[in-house]
């Protein structure tokens, strides 16, 4: 069961929250931005404590802020390890091995598993997730995943700050890219709050990839239309990192030469304007995972459905995988879990009902809504077999647990890898609140993440495997 202290917390948190929601149901203006049709509008006000971005390594990630949309609120948050500066193997120490600052680490944790496995200490539960215990982390070896590199150390100003653009440069050691959504019922929290700087700076270093995590906290459809345009405009940067590329790597004598010249200032200024400078240096779109955390992982799983009806449209990017954490699926027939755990820890069921009654307008209200429901009957979109893999983090203690799992079981009878980890005594956001970040499980469903995901983004292949 829950500490004691989770379980005082929990009553405190879902008396705020309710009480917050209620009185924006209740509020005038909420018809105003509720209609439906309104996109880029802020549901809530700023409510949270920020974290500020800081764009040097002093901590092992360098963040920046950007703004990629003018017409909306639409921002982003990246994160960029300094492992983009060297080979991993420079390290004395694997980064995936190593804990972050203020975590613990305990061998005694008890995790669970969808695989099956002959290990020892694995058993099966009533439901058919396999429960296993968690081996001490620091004798498991994992390795990076890595591209080129060079020294880039002439690239960082005098202050620390990291600029990381270089036209002309072909040496530079590209990391996968990974989009981030926060969660927060549709009606909570941010991209730059303090909990989920922290999440994001952990994966960013476990999985080594570049984390963007988007800031929209917008009513449907705004919120997921914004998290497809968030690919659209990684696509639209790596297509002019590599026109500014070209632009400036040409090479001749004579009028050639001059041209060139011409080009290589042609490129400088069009790089500096136009092509976000991390991403250029170092970001590598052919390998895009997606994680959603709570309600982003809806957000995430609708990218990942109009990435594969996209196609090469999206070239160079292409999703290979997907993270769902505790997914905030619901629907009009009740599943075991929501019946039992209804009034479980945080979020319980009633609360959630009236984030959906905000995040949906009156007339598309449903629990069986496209956006709520992955498994709802006659659902637009591409067959689930064309589905990328997908890893779904479940917890114990979850009222939301079961359609979960039914949908990663759904995947997996069309031959989609989509493995559940399950983790004893866990709650909702578990890995992701803020009290609740510095725990042993929560360190441990990091690492386990990044094991997953290291199987698609690694350059050598399918080296990771429960």
């Amino acid at each position: 069961m829950p500490s004691i202290g989770v379980k005082l917390y929990s009553v405190f948190f879902k008396f705020m929250l309710k009480h917050r929601l209620q009185s924006r149901l209740q509020a005038p203006e909420n018809d105003a931005v509720g209609g439906g049709g309104s996109f880029g509008v802020t549901s809530r006000p700023d409510e949270e404590t920020a974290a500020a971005a800081n764009p040097s390594f002093s901590d092992g990630v360098a963040t920046k802020d950007i703004h990629i949309d003018p017409v909306t609120s639409l921002s982003v948050r990246v994160f960029l390890p300094d492992t983009c500066l060297h080979f991993p193997e420079t390290q004395t120490k694997s980064r995936v091995g190593s804990s972050s600052p203020g975590s613990d680490q305990n061998p005694a944790l008890t995790r669970r598993y969808s695989y099956g496995s002959s290990n020892n200490g694995v058993v099966s539960d009533s439901n058919g997730v396999v429960v296993k215990r968690a081996q001490n982390v620091d004798s498991i070896h994992r390795r990076n995943s890595y591209g080129c590199s060079i020294d880039d150390a002439n690239l960082i100003s005098e202050n620390g700050i990291y600029r990381g653009y270089n036209p002309v440069g072909n040496n530079r050691r590209r990391l996968p890219v990974m989009l981030q959504f926060h969660g927060g019922g549709f009606v909570s929290g941010s991209n730059d709050s303090m909990s989920n700087d922290f999440f994001c700076r952990r994966i960013a270093r476990l999985c080594d990839v570049i984390v963007l995590a988007v800031g929209s906290e917008n009513k449907y459809p705004a919120a997921f239309e914004d998290g497809l345009k968030v690919l659209h405009w990684l696509a639209k940067q790596a297509n002019l990192a590599e026109c500014s590329k070209s632009l400036g790597s040409s090479r001749g004598s004579g009028v050639d030469l001059r041209r060139s010249e011409e080009n290589r200032r042609v490129s400088d200024a069009f790089g500096a304007s136009m092509v976000e400078p991390w991403l250029a240096a170092h970001g590598d779109p052919s390998r895009c995972v997606l994680l959603g955390v709570s309600c982003g992982g809806n957000i995430a799983n609708y990218v990942a459905r109009k990435a594969v009806e996209a196609g090469k449209l999206l070239d160079p990017v292409k999703v290979v995988a997907q993270v769902l954490m505790y997914p905030f699926f619901v629907g009009s027939v009740p599943t075991r879990s929501e019946i039992k755990l209804a009034n479980s820890y945080f979020y319980d069921k009633p609360m959630c009902m009236l984030a959906w009654k905000l995040f949906l307008s009156e007339e598309e209200f449903s629990l069986d809504h496209p956006a709520a429901n992955p498994l709802v009957s006659g659902r637009e979109g591409p067959p689930l077999k064309k589905m990328p893999p997908t890893l779904t983090v479940v917890a114990e203690h979850d009222w939301m647990r079961d359609r979960a799992i039914a949908y990663s079981e759904e995947l997996r009878k069309v031959n989609v890898d989509a493995p559940v980890l399950e983790y004893k005594d866990a709650v909702h956001e578990f890995a992701t609140l803020d009290m609740l970040l510095k725990t042993p499980q929560a360190q441990a469903c990091a690492e386990d993440i990044a094991i997953w995901v290291k199987k698609y983004i690694s350059l050598r292949g399918h080296e990771f495997s429960y």
